[in-house]
This record gives structure tokens, C-alpha cells and sequence, in this order.
């Protein structure tokens, strides 16, 4: 529907930073909210602009058109949910988008936090009928944490919601931010129409399956009465005099440190609003800074390639049994056939073919440039939290892992397959879709999850992709810390006392199982020369 013509800002701004930095050109973004504000859906109707697709929404389609969707696995589609990070890249009016859809359901949290490492603006994806969710305050307090920009979109305009002045107060209050609303909704539900653009000062109006824009040169103007119903007229004007009186200014400083949020207003399903937000994004979003590593600085500008791995993803293509490692670009410039230095291992890794996404769509990337993502084949010598350089000693600051809260034993029927338990269990651990522990005491593997739908998820790809079927037991524990020391002589002392009850991950890293709080601050006071985490970071120099 969104059928306006382009931004010439955009269009001007990205043609002057073309030649000198195409890093300049470029966005990443994720996309979070909580499940079922219309996140896959926004995320598809990007891409329909961005040219990626021809459709979008065939949520039910089969074949080609359920390749459209982000969400490729089969777990996704069958339940509708996002499990799993995706990445798409697409061009808009000049720009390069890299947009990351993120899962919605809390069981998946950890995986967009390691994705919000990555990028450079979200976009906050709200129902207007719910207003902010519990996900949608725990994944803002992550952007908080970041600085991380956020773009609001109030979603489902189009069906009956709370008041408009409403929405923006809860997200003043509950995230203690600034709002400035950018689009404003004429009418709600049935009787929604369009949207007043406050900062252009113009109507965009649904007319069946079109756009129509009508300039204004002042709320005053009489073609605001010639194109909406007379009380709608009185309705908007009155409140956008409220909208102008109650909330700030745009202020683009503001908005890039994390302080206020530009608000806009639509239908993902009608496809109202979403060019809008698309092309705020271009015009306000940042393009890739500097990152901070251990020691220094990386700026984008800096000639030799930098970059580190947010995420590993196996099995995208089930009949070639991949495993992909997604490299975020922090300075310089990837083209194909480089080898870059692991700097955690110390070791060559050839980038031979890397890779743009659109899901589990795939382009070999002959060159790539900070802010891009690009896929790079990993059979086993990436992990999550790596650092790739040109050959500098550097590590950027740390992916985290965090404390699961669910522990399970892992049964299998079958003791012959054993050995591709182990193989399949230690893949997925790269990936992230588990924490993987190995007891002291030799008893089967432990596995951690954030809540239960993950192991749903677990069970299905070990089933599915490597024809492993397995059980989940309880275990006796349910809180995990990770456990340092100064004293080399008092970690040793803990390995042997606490035998029973710990583990090396999946890092070889030592952790300590809990029956109870309250056994792990008796814990904690037993052995005062020893460090307890809830979070662990990965992001050390060569081991």
C-alpha cells in the first residue's frame, strides 16, 4: 500500500556518502517486541520494500512463497514463532539495510541479547490494544544497557486499541523515556484512515489499496476538511495541539544516546505506516560508530577488517548439513578469499565464500563493509563471542551468556548413538540453542535452557536434524554460576569437593550447580576466595 515518492533527504544523503564510506550507506537494526505484536510481519513487509520479496504474509503458503517468510525452521512454522535469530539484507532509496529479526518469546531471550550486540538501532514493536508487554521492557532494558537508538511502532492501528495518548504515556512512564510522536493515527479500528505526518506536516490517507497524500500548509488548511470528515478534522486538529504541547521536539542527539524514541503509527498487516518507519530509519538511524574492544577503540573508518560472531547457526540447509558463523564487520573491508585471524586460537580462517542472507536464502558477498553481516562456513572453529582480525591482537568486548534457569539430563533410548548425541549436542552449544555442561563425575551431559519451550526446540532439531530422539530428565539443581579464582590452588579445591555438583560448559569454563539460593550464598560464604557469575562473557585472547 505504502506508495509515496522518495525521500529526497535520504536520497541526497546517501549519495554523498557513497563515494568516500560505504559503511555511511549502511543500517542494522533489529526488530523487538513481545510475541505477537506483528514482528514477522513488519519484518516481511520491509523486505517486500526493500525488493527482497514479491510477497509477503503467506504465513500458511507452501513451496516458494513459505521461503518468504524469515521463519525457516520447521519448528517455526509449525508452531509460528520465531526461534531463532534471522538475517536478511536488502536496499532501499540508496541505503543498505541489515535487519536482524529477533525471536519474541522470552524462552529465547538469550539468543537477542547476543543479537543486540550487533547492532546499531531497534525498532520497538508495540500492539496497540496491549501497549508494552513484559518481553518488550526486558528486551528495552538490554537497548538501555547498549545505548542502543529505538524507533517505536504501534502496531494494529487498524483494529480497535487503547487511546494513542494513552500508549505514549505508559511507554514515557514504564521506560522512562522521552516520546515524540512523528505520525499521528486519524481515526482507530474501523474507522482508521490514515495517518497525519506531524514533522511534514501532511495526510497520508488509505484509499482501498493506495496512499494519498495531501500536502498542508498548516493544520488550518481547508484541505484538511476536504479530505477527512469534519468531526475527524476537529478530532486531529485539537490533538495534535495536545501532541504539541505535551511531548519534546524531535532531537536527533536525544534519540541517538538512547533518550527518546521517535513514535510512529500503522497497520504491518494492511501495509500502513511501514514505509514511514523504513525511511525514518534511513534518516534518523546512525550508521556503524566506533567499538569498544579490549585496550582500544575500533572506528569503521580504519582500514584493516575487523569484526566478531554474534551467532552461529547449523543446519539452514538440512541436506548440506552447514554450519554458519555470523560476522558483524566493525572496521574495513571483507572480500571474498581473505583469511583472517581467530585471535582466540591464533589461527588462519579462510573466508572463501562470504555469504548475504534473506533467511535461510543465501548470496555469495564479493565484498562487505562495517555494519554488514555476512555469513562465514564454519566447520567447528568459531564460536560465539570470537573476534576476526587482519591479523591485530584484539578482542571486542564480550557476547554474554547468562545464568539458565531450566537444567535437564539428556536420555537416549539407544546407547549406539552415543557418539552422535555428543557431536550433535556440542553443535547446537555453538549455536547457543543450549548451554551444554559436562558433569565432573562422568554422569550423562546436562543441558540449560532459559524456559521450556527451548527444550521443545532441542528435542525437535536433535530429532529432525540429526535423527537423535532423546528425553529430557530433572535434575536435583536448579540455579547455575559460573566459578573463578585468583587461587589456581582454591579452584582445584572446589573441583574436588563439589564434584557432584559441577561441571565444565561448553568452554571448558568451571560452573557450579544449585539446589537453592539459599545453597548457593552458603556456597559463596564457604569459599570466600572464589567468584560466583550469573553472567559470563566470551570474549578472551587467545586460550
Amino acid at each position: 500500500m505504502d506508495q509515496l515518492p522518495p525521500d529526497a533527504a535520504i536520497l541526497e544523503a546517501a549519495a554523498g556518502a557513497l563515494p568516500s564510506s560505504p559503511a555511511a550507506r549502511r543500517r542494522t537494526f533489529a526488530i523487538i517486541s513481545h510475541p505477537d505484536a506483528g514482528k514477522t510481519t513488519l519484518t516481511e513487509k520491509l523486505l517486500l520494500f526493500g525488493g527482497a520479496i514479491q510477497l509477503a504474509g503467506q504465513v500458511r503458503a507452501k513451496g516458494d512463497r513459505r521461503r518468504t517468510r524469515s521463519d525457516w525452521m520447521k519448528i517455526e512454522q509449525d508452531r509460528g514463532i520465531s526461534v531463532a535469530t534471522s538475517v536478511m539484507t536488502f536496499e532501499h532509496e540508496g541505503l543498505v539495510y541489515n535487519l536482524l529479526d529477533t525471536p519474541g518469546h522470552e524462552d529465547f531471550s538469550e539468543d537477542t541479547y547476543r543479537t543486540l550486540t550487533a547492532v546499531d538501532a531497534a525498532v520497538m514493536v508495540i500492539d496497540a490494544a496491549k501497549g508494552i508487554e513484559a518481553q518488550t521492557r526486558k528486551l528495552f532494558e538490554v537497548c538501555r544497557l547498549r545505548d542502543i537508538p529505538i524507533i517505536t511502532f504501534i502496531n494494529k492501528m487498524d483494529r480497535e486499541g487503547r487511546d494513542p495518548f494513552e500508549l505514549l504515556d505508559e511507554i514515557e512512564k514504564t521506560l522512562a523515556l522521552d516520546v515524540c510522536p512523528v505520525t499521528w493515527p486519524v481515526g482507530m479500528g474501523r474507522d482508521f484512515r490514515g495517518t497525519y505526518d506531524l514533522l511534514n506536516n501532511r495526510l497520508l490517507l488509505i484509499e482501498g489499496e493506495t496512499v494519498r497524500e495531501v500536502p498542508l500548509t498548516s493544520l488550518d488548511d481547508p484541505a484538511l476538511d476536504a479530505a477527512i470528515p469534519p468531526e475527524r478534522a476537529t478530532a486531529l486538529r485539537e490533538e495534535a495541539l495536545l501532541v504539541e504541547a505535551g511531548f519534546p521536539a524531535f532531537d536527533l542527539e536525544a534519540f541517538r544516546t538512547g533518550h527518546l524514541t521517535p513514535v510512529y503509527v500503522g497497520s504491518a498487516l494492511r501495509n500502513f505506516g511501514v514505509l514511514q518507519l523504513l525511511r525514518g530509519l534511513g534518516r534518523y538511524a546512525p550508521a556503524p560508530g566506533p567499538r569498544a574492544a579490549e585496550g582500544r577503540t575500533v572506528t569503521p573508518e580504519e582500514p584493516a577488517l575487523t569484526g566478531f560472531v554474534f551467532k552461529i547457526q547449523a543446519n539452514m540447509d538440512p541436506n548440506h548439513r552447514d554450519r554458519v558463523a555470523f560476522l558483524r564487520i566493525c572496521s574495513g573491508r571483507l572480500q571474498k578469499g581473505m583469511r583472517l585471524k581467530q585471535v582466540r586460537t591464533g589461527k588462519q580462517v579462510p573466508v572463501n565464500a562470504p555469504l548475504f542472507f534473506f533467511a535461510q536464502d543465501r548470496q555469495v558477498a564479493e565484498e562487505a563493509f562495517p555494519g554488514d553481516v555476512v555469513g562465514i562456513a564454519n566447520h567447528g572453529i568459531l564460536r560465539i563471542g570470537d573476534t576476526l582480525t587482519e591479523g591485530e591482537d584484539l578482542a571486542f568486548r564480550g557476547v554474554p551468556s547468562f545464568a539458565p534457569e531450566i537444567l535437564r539430563r539428556v536420555r537416549i533410548e539407544d546407547a549406539m548413538a552415543a557418539k552422535k548425541l555428543k557431536r550433535a549436542l556440542e553443535q547446537l552449544a555453538d549455536e547457543g540453542v543450549v548451554q551444554l555442561f559436562r558433569p565432573l563425575d562422568g554422569t550423562p551431559w546436562v543441558v540449560g535452557v532459559v524456559g521450556s519451550l527451548q527444550l521443545d526446540v532441542l528435542g525437535s532439531r536433535l530429532k529432525a536434524e540429526y535423527g537423535v530422539p532423546t528425553a529430557f530428565d530433572a535434575t536435583p539443581w536448579n540455579t547455575v554460576r559460573w566459578v573463578t579464582s585468583d587461587d589456581p590452588a582454591a579452584l582445584e579445591r572446589f573441583r574436588r569437593e563439589a564434584s557432584h555438583d559441577s561441571a565444565e560448559d561448553h568452554d571448558n569454563a568451571l560452573v557450579a550447580f544449585f539446589a537453592s539460593d539459599w545453597r548457593r550464598r552458603r556456597a559463596e560464604e564457604e569459599h570466600p576466595g572464589l567468584k560466583f557469575h550469573e553472567v559470563r562473557e566470551q570474549h578472551a585472547l587467545s586460550l
